[in-house]
């Protein structure tokens, strides 16, 4: 495990916050249950905990400025903290399909795009859970938006629903290992408008990221984002308060993350790190040391697999992600490359001229570059004016359109709404935000090729349609927003 020189926090910062993280659990209005009791010694549980639009490094353990996140960061300092952990697909349907699956979002058919459905035909390891005997239901947003009926599915990918957590424990048969999905609705939008203020938070210690325009609204917005990522981390420590009433914390296997990127203008819905990056902490005392940080690449596509390794269940056959145990220093065996992972995009919403297309695009993010493939370049990678619907409803969204020709917008509107090229490249060591494009400069161009090269040999052997020619395939899929089906 090396330390990630950009993009990334340091191991040095990340011990340092880890230290004194954590100790303080948010007062919840979770009532006990009771006696604490010791752990079962059972098979042990799951959960996982994900929020919806939470980009890292927008966390307390990371060292960003003016958000408190005690309870993520405690289960970082009881476990492992990642700082280089990437979603399959900066999209909340099919990056939770590939979450769930172990397979990327390509290798899914229709589970590929958003308000789509996940075939039956592709196992999740909450259906693999329930046939081993686990008590397995989602709260809140599971697998989703879509059509879950389509799939051929009876129920929601993530498990069937529970109005709360207390009635998914109520269910569970006796001495039955639980797999629980606690699928947060934050810090997705809408806010609402000067929330995060209301609720203490200071907007003159929230950064601006250096693609979005110097503002006051802005760094309102930013400040309302940081109050949700706030919230879900309250309902987290009501979680683990709940989990330690019950004598099961240290029995249950615990994973905190996020299904994609921040809401915001070039984030979300892009291969760029603040669509794709994301938190990512993993607790299970009886595996993982407490206070271990990981800089290896990882993609969520590997937590399917870590789950059957850990409980010694069969794997399904095509599952493309990798077991994280040999990171916790369990299996020292560890054969596969952690100096990369690979990302990509199929349709978000239907916002391009042609209404089923979607904005194809794919990825390879190494410590040095950030390349990205194009396939379709002259459709509009936020969606086709005036809209711009791939990027969602903001005040920061709207301050750009309103402010698009001003000196201090003007290129910044470009970058996130503008077309791009078929190839984009990114030199991290002197461009960590991303946005100086050096693709098809001669002093690049040995890293280009070799970025394109790698990149493709990993879409051909997990079979993506997009590297065999296919990939139109993806845009004739149903858009199933009209009767999608949520639980």
């Amino acid at each position: 495990m090396s330390v990630q020189e950009t993009g990334g926090i340091s191991r040095r910062r990340a011990l340092a916050a880890l230290g004194g993280a954590g100790s303080a659990l948010a007062a919840s209005g979770v009532a006990g249950c009771g006696r604490r009791r010791p752990a079962r010694p059972e098979r042990p549980n799951i959960l996982v905990a994900i929020a919806d639009d939470w980009s890292w490094p927008h966390a307390g353990v990371a060292g960003t400025p003016g958000i408190a996140t005690p309870n993520f960061d405690r289960v970082g300092q009881e476990g492992a903290l990642f700082t280089n952990a990437f979603v399959s697909a900066a999209s909340c349907t099919p990056s939770r399909a590939a979450l769930l699956t172990g397979r990327y979002h390509w290798e899914l058919e229709q589970g590929a795009n958003l308000w789509g459905t996940l075939p039956a035909k592709f196992p999740t390891y909450t259906d693999v859970l329930a046939e081993a005997g686990y008590h397995v239901g989602h709260c809140r947003k599971g697998w989703g938006p879509g059509n879950i009926k389509a799939g051929g599915r009876e129920h929601n990918p993530a498990g069937p629903w529970n109005v709360n957590v207390r009635h998914f424990f109520a269910t569970r048969r006796r001495k039955a290992p639980f797999c629980l999905w606690f699928g947060s609705n934050d810090p997705h939008r809408r806010y609402r408008l000067g929330s995060g203020i209301a609720a203490g938070l200071d907007p003159d210690k929230v950064a601006i990221p250096s693609w979005l325009p110097r503002s006051e609204t802005v760094k309102i917005d930013l400040c309302d984002y940081y109050g949700e990522v706030q919230r879900f981390d309250r309902d987290l420590g009501r979680l683990l308060e709940l989990l330690e009433d019950m004598g099961e914390l240290d029995n249950t296997i615990l994973v905190v993350t996020s299904d994609n990127g921040m809401p915001f203008p070039r984030s979300k819905a892009t291969c760029y790190d603040s669509g794709t990056h994301v938190p990512l902490a993993i607790r299970w005392p009886k595996a993982i040391k407490a206070g271990t940080v990981i800089d290896s690449f990882v993609s969520l596509c590997d937590i399917a697999p870590t789950f059957y390794e850990l409980l010694e269940i069969d794997m399904p056959d095509g599952v493309s992600g990798n077991s994280l145990l040999p990171l916790f220093g369990r299996n020292k065996d560890e054969r596969v490359d952690r100096s990369f992972v690979v990302t990509g995009r199929e349709r978000h919403t239907c916002s391009q001229e042609k209404t089923l297309d979607g904005y194809p695009m794919r990825a390879i993010r190494t410590n040095g570059y950030l390349y990205i493939k194009n396939y379709e370049p002259q459709r509009w990678p936020a969606g086709s004016p005036p809209g711009y619907s791939d990027v969602d409803r903001s005040p920061t969204k709207r301050y750009m359109l309103e402010r698009r020709t001003t000196p201090n917008v003007k290129d910044l509107f470009r970058l996130a709404f503008g077309r791009r090229p078929a190839e984009e490249l990114y030199d991290l060591r002197t461009d960590p935000d991303q946005l100086h494009n050096v693709a098809d400069q001669p002093v690049y161009d040995n890293a280009q090729k070799r970025l394109s090269r790698k990149l493709t040999d990993m879409l051909k052997q997990t079979g993506d349609p997009r590297a065999f020619g296919e990939g139109e395939v993806f845009d004739r899929y149903a858009y199933y927003m009209i009767k999608a089906i949520h639980q």
